[in-house]
C-alpha cells in the first residue's frame, strides 16, 4: 500500500481550513442537539430511505426513493429487475445495522467481509463470492443516469495481491486510529481512496466503501452522520466524485502520491452533510434558509395537519413546479414529511 505519511504530508491549507470548518460545525451539532427522539426516528428513517436509493442509484439501480420506500413497506414492484430490488434491501438492511450498533462494530477485515455477505446476502448473483475477496480481475467503471456503462475509470488491484493489499491497508487504519496522531478526517478519507483503489470485492465495493464512510465517521464522532444522507449528496455530485478518485488514485503508484483532490472532494461532501445537519436544530432560523415563495409553503404547512401539492399551490398561489422545489427543500432540511406515494401523496411538518 502507498506509504500513509508520504501521502499526508504538504496538505493545502484548504483542506485543513474544510477539516477545521467541520470539526466547528460538529462541535455545533453536539452543542445544541435537543431534537425528541421522535423527531430523531423519523429523519433516521427518511435517511436510510435517501441513502439506500442515493447509493444503489450511484452503481446502477433505478429505483426512487419511494420506490424504496414501497420495497421496505412490502409493496410488490414487478417493473424492477429482481437484482435491483435484492441490491436495495441489502443495503437498507446494512445501514439501519450500522445505524444501531456501531458502537459494537469492530473495525476489521473481518467486518468488512461481513458488511460485504450482508450487502449482496439477496442478491443470487453474487452467492459464490458474498463475503470474499475477488477472484479474478474487475475494473472501475462510471455509470451513467441510464445505469448504463460511461466507460473504464481504472484497472484495480490484482486479485492474487489484494488479500495483502487489504491487510495492509486495515492494519495502518487501525493503528492510526488508535495512535490519535493524525485527524480521524484524513485517516477516513485515506481509507477510502485507497479501498477503492483495490477494489477488494467482485461487485459492491462503492456501496461497501459508503457503509464504511457512516462507520468510521460515527465511531470518530460525528453523530449527525443518522440523520443526514452523505450518500445523496455523492450522487448529487457523481461526475466530481468519479473525477476526483481517478485523479487521486492515478498517483497512488507514483513516487509522489497525491490524493488532494479526493480529500477536497470529500471534505466539501461532509461540510454539507454538516451544515445540513446544523440547520435542523435552527428551526428559529428557517426564514433565512428558505426563498420568499419556499417560506410561503412552510408557513402554510405549519397551519394544517397535511397537505397535498395540489392544495398547497392552490392556496399559496405559487406555480407546481416551484412548489416541487420547495417540498424538496423542505425535505432535505428535514422540515417535513412524504406520506403516502403517487396521487395520493401529501406532506405534513415534522
Amino acid at each position: 500500500m502507498t506509504n500513509f505519511t508520504q501521502k499526508l504530508q504538504n496538505i493545502p491549507d484548504e483542506a485543513w481550513s474544510k477539516i477545521a470548518q467541520i470539526d466547528e460545525l460538529k462541535g455545533q451539532w453536539i452543542a445544541g442537539a435537543k431534537l425528541s427522539p421522535q423527531v430523531l426516528g423519523r429523519l433516521k428513517h427518511s435517511v436510510l430511505v435517501t441513502s439506500t436509493g442515493a447509493s444503489t442509484r450511484i452503481e446502477g439501480a433505478r429505483l426512487s426513493d419511494e420506490d424504496v420506500e414501497k420495497l421496505m413497506r412490502g409493496i410488490s414492484m414487478q417493473k424492477f429487475r429482481d437484482r435491483d430490488k435484492q441490491e436495495v434491501k441489502g443495503y437498507y438492511e446494512l445501514l439501519n445495522n450500522v445505524f444501531d450498533s456501531w458502537k459494537r462494530i469492530k473495525f476489521s477485515e473481518n467486518t468488512i467481509k461481513h458488511f460485504h455477505k450482508e450487502l449482496l446476502k439477496y442478491v443470487q448473483k453474487d452467492k459464490l463470492h458474498r463475503g470474499e475477496y475477488k477472484t479474478k480481475g474487475n475494473k472501475v467503471e462510471m455509470i451513467d443516469k441510464e445505469g448504463n456503462s460511461a466507460g473504464i475509470l481504472f484497472d484495480t488491484t490484482p486479485a492474487h495481491l489484494t488479500p495483502k493489499q487489504m491487510q495492509e491497508l486495515v492494519e495502518v487504519t487501525q493503528s492510526s486510529f488508535k495512535e490519535k496522531t493524525i485527524h480521524p478526517l484524513l485517516i477516513t478519507a485515506n481509507f477510502l481512496v485507497e479501498f477503492l483503489n483495490i477494489h477488494p470485492f467482485q461487485d459492491g465495493n462503492g456501496r461497501i466503501s459508503r457503509i464504511l464512510t457512516n462507520l468510521l465517521m460515527l465511531q470518530s464522532g460525528y453523530l449527525y452522520i443518522p440523520y443526514i444522507s452523505h450518500e445523496k449528496l455523492i450522487e448529487d455530485n457523481k461526475p466530481d466524485y468519479y473525477m476526483s478518485l481517478r485523479k487521486s488514485q492515478k498517483t497512488l503508484k507514483a513516487n509522489h502520491p497525491n490524493i488532494i483532490s479526493w480529500l477536497n472532494f470529500f471534505f466539501s461532501i461532509i461540510i454539507e452533510q454538516s451544515k445540513m445537519a446544523v440547520e435542523l436544530l435552527s428551526k428559529e432560523n428557517i426564514e433565512k434558509l428558505l426563498s420568499v415563495k419556499q417560506l410561503a409553503i412552510w408557513q402554510y404547512l405549519q397551519t394544517v395537519d397535511e397537505a397535498s401539492p395540489r392544495e398547497i399551490a392552490n392556496k399559496t398561489k405559487v406555480a407546481r413546479p416551484t412548489i416541487n422545489q420547495a417540498l424538496d427543500r423542505l425535505m432535505r432540511l428535514k422540515r417535513i414529511e412524504r406520506i403516502g406515494l403517487g396521487r395520493s401523496t401529501r406532506y405534513r411538518r415534522i
